[in-house]
């Protein structure tokens, strides 16, 4: 990779083997100011962010988690990022800014994980109605993305596949293939 990328991007990876060791105030406050710094259409901010840090609210998030996410059950921080629709731009062509924003919003917060010592795992594997239930979050609200944010810590309790690509070589798709220069292709493959 480059030296002129960002460092916290070329380092940044979906980790696995979480330390439970708790994350003080200040750095989770510079976690969280870095994700409301994020870009966001006519600077609306729908995101809204429920931060589990007590033993009460990590249960309730990890009650949603499906079974592949085990290992999110040692973050000392499981974060629920939620969209309010109708707190954002929503254009008539059917372009709905929401998510949108709150992926800016959630990468921000990954970085300053990263720049932290920290690993940061977005996650798509958990059941938000169960999400909705236990924290009581209104239909209004989209509920899009869990993530577990922790210092590193040891891989003994990874199974062989997530031990496998807590080593592994990061994988990303060649320019070519997602870039086109000046003009539109129809995309074929996934």
């Amino acid at each position: 990779m480059s030296s002129t990328i960002v460092p916290e991007i070329e380092k940044r990876r979906a980790r696995r083997a979480y330390s439970e060791q708790a994350i003080d105030q200040e750095t989770m406050e510079r976690i969280f100011t870095a994700a409301t710094l994020a870009p966001s259409c006519s600077n609306k901010q729908s995101w809204r962010y429920i931060a589990c840090t007590d033993e009460p609210a990590l249960e309730k998030a990890r009650e949603a988690l499906n079974g592949g996410n085990y290992w999110a059950r040692k973050a000392p921080l499981l974060v629920v990022a939620t969209a309010v629709d109708d707190f954002d731009c929503k254009l008539p062509d059917d372009r709905n800014y929401a998510q949108f924003d709150l992926g800016l919003g959630v990468m921000a917060m990954l970085l300053q994980a990263t720049r932290e010592g920290m690993y940061a795992h977005p996650m798509a594997g958990f059941d938000s109605f169960k999400l909705r239930e236990n924290f009581g979050i209104e239909e209004s609200v989209r509920v899009v993305t869990m993530i577990a944010i922790g210092y590193p810590g040891d891989s003994d309790h990874l199974n062989e596949k997530h031990l496998a690509s807590e080593t592994s070589e990061r994988q990303r798709k060649p320019l070519e293939e997602v870039v086109q220069w000046n003009g539109y292709q129809p995309v074929t493959g996934e």
